[in-house]
C-alpha cells in the first residue's frame, strides 16, 4: 500500500506502518501466548548460529543476490508492504504474514532468478523497500522474531491485499485458486478503518472495448469479437464476481482484473458496469484480490486495540500464531 500496492501475490501479492518503543512494548509481547512451532523448515535453507534460516536474495535493483538471514530480509519486505508510520500491531501481523509467507515461497517454489531463495521483484514475491526501514519497523520485526502462521501443523498461504471493500472472499473466487478451497480461508466483514484513502474504498476505471476483448483471450477466453455487452456472472459469497459475461462468453474475472492491469481495475466488487459507445465503465469497492487479511482492516482492528495475534487470527480460520524460532 506504500508507494506500490500488492496483489495476490500470487502471486502474492498486493500489497504500511507504525512507531513504538521501549520498554513496555517489549515486556507486552514477552507474555503474549505463543507456541513452540513443530513446522518444518524448509530444508533447501542454512541455518545461522541462533537458528534463524539464510536466505539468498535476488536484489532487483542491484542486480546480485545477497545473503541475509530471514528476519534482516522482513525489514525491508514490511517497510515495502506497509507505511511505516502505521499502528505498531498492524505492522507485527504484516510481519507474521510476511515470514509465513517466505518460508512457503521457499518450501514449494524457486526463484526464477539463478541461486536465489527468493527476489525483491515484486512480480515474483513481496514488496521491497529498505529506504523505508525506522525504528517502528524495526520493533515490528523484532517483536515478532520468529512468528510464523500455522494451519493444522502446517504452513497456510499468507494472502493479503489493501481492502476488502467491506468484505474478504475466499480463494476460489478472489484468486481463480486452481486447488480445492483451503480450510483456513473465509469470508468476514473486513473492518477497515475510516482512515483509508477514498481511493482505496471505491473506484472507477475504463477501458476500450478492444482492450476488453484483448484482456478476455489473455484470460483464456477464445475470441469475443466486438464487445456489445458486459455483465456481472458467477458471485462469491463477498458479492465479487467470479465470471464476467462478455457478449454472453464467461470470462474468469480475477483473471481479467490481471489482463486488465490490477492497479486500474482495483477489484473484483463490482458496483456498475456500463457499455457505451467505445468503452465498458466499471466501478467497484476495494483494492486488491479480497482473499485473506486486509491491511486496512489490521490499521482499524489496531485502532480498536486488537494485537497482532488477534488481527491475523480474524482474517484466517482455524490457525495458531508459532514461533519457528
Amino acid at each position: 500500500m506504500k508507494k506500490r500496492v500488492r496483489i495476490a501475490a500470487c502471486i502474492l501479492a498486493a500489497g504500511v506502518l507504525l512507531s513504538g518503543c521501549g520498554e513496555r512494548a517489549a515486556e507486552k509481547t514477552e507474555q503474549t501466548p505463543s507456541i513452540q512451532s513443530k513446522i518444518r523448515l524448509p530444508e533447501k535453507l542454512k541455518l545461522n548460529d541462533e537458528g534463524v534460516p539464510i536466505l539468498r536474495v535476488w536484489d532487483a535493483d542491484a542486480e546480485e543476490n545477497r545473503e541475509m538471514d530471514i528476519e534482516s530480509y522482513l525489514r525491508g519486505v514490511l517497510a515495502g508492504e506497509m507505511k511505516n508510520d502505521w499502528p505498531l500491531e498492524a505492522l507485527k501481523a504484516q510481519a507474521i504474514l510476511a515470514r509465513t509467507f517466505v518460508l512457503k515461497f521457499c518450501s514449494e517454489k524457486e526463484s526464477k532468478y539463478a541461486g536465489a531463495d527468493i527476489s525483491t521483484d515484486i512480480e515474483e514475491a513481496q514488496a521491497y523497500d529498505m529506504t523505508g526501514v525506522n525504528d517502528r519497523i524495526e520493533q515490528a520485526v523484532r517483536e515478532t522474531r520468529g512468528l510464523v502462521l500455522s494451519y493444522r501443523g502446517e504452513l497456510p498461504y499468507a494472502w493479503f491485499h489493501a481492502h476488502s471493500g467491506g468484505m474478504t472472499e475466499k480463494a476460489k473466487p478472489g484468486l481463480n485458486y486452481e486447488k480445492d478451497e483451503p480450510g483456513y480461508t473465509k469470508v468476514t466483514e473486513g473492518r477497515e478503518s475510516e482512515k483509508a484513502p477514498d481511493s482505496a474504498k471505491a473506484w472507477q476505471a475504463a477501458f476500450s472495448k478492444q482492450e476488453i476483448a484483448a484482456a478476455a483471450v489473455k484470460a483464456g477466453a477464445d475470441g469475443v469479437g466486438e464487445v456489445q455487452t458486459v455483465e456481472t456472472g458467477e458471485t462469491g459469497e463477498s458479492g465479487r464476481a467470479v465470471t464476467l459475461l462478455i457478449n454472453g462468453r464467461s470470462v474468469n474475472a480475477p483473471e481479467m482484473r490481471l489482463a486488465l492491469g490490477s492497479t486500474k481495475m482495483r477489484s473484483t466488487l463490482f458496483t456498475d458496469i456500463q457499455v457505451t459507445d467505445d468503452r465498458v465503465l466499471f466501478s467497484g469497492k476495494g483494492y486488491g484480490h479480497g482473499v485473506g487479511m486486509p491491511q486496512w482492516g489490521a490499521y482499524g482492528m489496531a485502532e480498536e486495540g486488537k494485537t497482532a495475534e488477534e488481527i491475523v487470527s480474524y482474517y484466517f480460520d482455524d490457525v495458531t500464531v508459532e514461533k519457528a524460532w
